[in-house]
């Protein structure tokens, strides 16, 4: 179970990508959950404790300390494409699962921890 927190621009900025597609697209595939974040939005403080207290280590990307954080948001809000808030953005084995609706429907309804143990976020 290895995962990595990062909290600033340092994941995406050692892969040398210039597209933001890129950047979500590595990101979410090179680790096992992603979750794009704003470090003042109270959903992003739920969806990390939720994490967490799973015992998940996400990656975080905070996006308001990106450097292409707003390339990144639009990225994430078109494929949030209901029109919904892109952040939270939560990535888990590659795939984009949504934002904190999507989060919060996958624990109550029993589906999101059998999610990260096939991701290998969780033994």
């Amino acid at each position: 179970m290895v995962s990595n927190i990062a909290i600033d621009s340092e994941a995406s900025a050692t892969m040398k990508l210039d597209n933001p597609y890129q950047i979500v697209r590595q990101l979410a595939s090179t680790n096992a959950v992603v979750l794009f974040s704003m470090s003042g939005c109270c959903m992003c403080t739920v969806a990390k404790r939720l994490l967490f207290g799973l015992g998940v280590g996400p990656t975080i990307i905070e996006l308001d300390h990106h450097v292409s954080g707003p390339d990144i948001q639009a990225v994430l809000f078109q494929l949030a494409a209901d029109g919904r808030q892109p952040v939270p953005a939560v990535f888990v084995g590659g795939k984009f699962l949504g934002g904190i609706e999507t989060l919060m429907a996958c624990h109550i309804n029993g589906t999101l921890v059998p999610l990260l143990k096939e991701a290998g976020a969780l033994w």
